[in-house]
């Protein structure tokens, strides 16, 4: 955020607060006032990591920040973001990524070999470290160079004491967009988090592009072309879960389309049942969707406590597990003597569904089927998700549908197929990354050390 008269570290805070779904671990804002930078990180929730005395601290009039939950390196201080490093021709300089590089070991040894020596096991250091050897006179010219070493994924923010710059992978694998208030640029993860400071979605960074902003109106803002774009394999996972509803993506509101992915749902699966309900709140959409379409009622069986966080974020398994009853309660008044379907939007470990499933028979649930919105997850992610390993996914570990079924205890269990999953995004199916579906991943992956925790439930 570049906006010279605002207090952009608690306009940045709002927007950090806003995409708190993206990660939970660990946060971090860092503030530029032209001369200096000066920043806080530290782990724990947005509201805990910022108090008043620490906010106070942030004065200058641009800022960047991120939330993070660990895909590459481990939960830990060291690899909280954004990470401050130091040029000794161009100054100090903050960078935020979202995404994993699929080549981090190779440039991990490459920079060994060249005696550098990273402070934290996180493949964000890698890029500003690159961007230190990088030759060049300019951040631009840095950006050039260093771009095409990168294997995707990867969306950047980077602060300098006199700019910042937005930077987005030729294969635009992870979100990136960008907003306008009152003349200021704003760019964020997801638009939500542009509406919640008061700013206007305009476009999204395009593939390989370098945005720099230095000041105030169009004339500040520089679009460059820092690789060249490639063959669009966005996340097909983003539209189905990570982002959050309210969100604009590709052919518009992500609400929408989950809608018309419960719609999808109907017509592959139509199972004699007396109620909708959703696994709440991600998969809210694609009920409502399912039982307009099937013309049944839809209730609300399951209530969840928000106050407890995403599962799937939680660093070891049995703290998901708490986690799943901490965070949901079934109502027997709803579901006594009916027939169920319960919608989700995904089924990766198995562990949220299994525990899901009986508590909806222990509340009195006479049947209880279940109707997912994406096909099975048989294979990890090496660009930006912490989906688990291949013997942690319970589709690749039993195989069949059937047997999922069994294992998790429900009465019948569909998925949604490729092309109906792909359909009700209203966009080509050649622009998604479908790696962890299909295991086909838009760039190779070498061999990778990402951390089994915490992945997906």
């Amino acid at each position: 955020m570049y906006a010279p008269g605002y207090d952009v570290a608690n306009d940045t805070f709002f927007g950090l607060f806003a995409l708190q779904h993206r990660g939970q671990e660990s946060a971090g804002i860092a503030v530029s006032d032209g001369e200096h930078l000066h920043s806080h990180i530290d782990m724990g929730l947005v509201n805990q990591v910022f108090t008043k005395e620490k906010m106070a601290e942030l004065r200058g009039h641009i800022a960047i920040g991120h939330t993070r939950y660990s895909t590459t390196g481990g939960s830990e201080l060291c690899n909280a973001q954004p990470i401050r490093l130091h040029d000794p021709l161009l100054g100090d300089f903050a960078l935020a990524h979202n995404g994993n590089l699929a080549n981090a070991v190779a440039l991990t040894r490459r920079l060994q070999r060249q005696g550098v020596t990273l402070e934290s096991d996180s493949d964000s250091e890698i890029i500003g470290q690159l961007m230190l050897l990088a030759k060049g006179d300019t951040w631009e010219d840095k950006l050039r160079l260093v771009m095409p070493q990168l294997s995707a994924a990867y969306s950047l923010v980077i602060l300098t004491r006199e700019a910042f710059y937005a930077v987005r992978d030729p294969y635009a694998v992870r979100p990136l967009v960008l907003g306008q208030r009152d003349g200021n640029w704003v760019v964020a993860s997801e638009s939500c988090a542009l509406q919640i400071v008061g700013a206007v979605y305009v476009r999204e960074v395009a593939p390989g592009e370098i945005i720099r902003v230095d000041g105030m109106g169009p004339d500040h803002l520089i679009s460059m072309q820092g690789t060249p774009p490639r063959k669009r394999a966005s996340c097909l996972f983003e539209y189905i879960y990570f982002s959050r509803p309210d969100s604009i993506s590709g052919a518009g509101s992500l609400y929408a389309a989950r809608q018309r992915m419960g719609v999808a749902l109907a017509n592959e699966f139509p199972v004699d049942v007396d109620l909708v309900i959703a696994v709440p709140d991600s998969a809210t959409p694609a009920a409502t969707g399912y039982a307009a379409a099937r013309k049944l009622p839809y209730a609300e069986g399951l209530i969840k406590n928000r106050y407890v966080g995403r599962t799937f974020i939680q660093p070891e398994q049995h703290l998901r597990e708490l986690g799943v009853r901490l965070k949901f309660n079934a109502l027997p008044d709803v579901l006594t003597g009916k027939r169920v379907i319960m919608i989700d939007d995904s089924i990766v470990r198995g562990t949220t569904t299994r525990q899901l499933v009986q508590m909806l028979r222990d509340a009195g649930a006479k049947e209880v089927h279940i109707g997912v919105t994406s096909p099975p997850f048989r294979h990890p992610c090496y660009l930006g998700i912490a989906v688990a390993q291949e013997d942690q996914l319970i589709a690749a570990r039993l195989g069949s549908v059937e047997n999922i079924c069994q294992d998790i205890g429900a009465d019948s269990l569909h998925y949604l197929s490729l092309d109906g999953l792909i359909g009700a995004t209203n966009l080509p199916p050649e622009q998604f990354c479908t790696g962890c579906l299909t295991g086909q991943y838009p760039v190779k992956i070498e061999e990778l050390d990402i951390v089994e925790e915490p992945a997906l439930a």
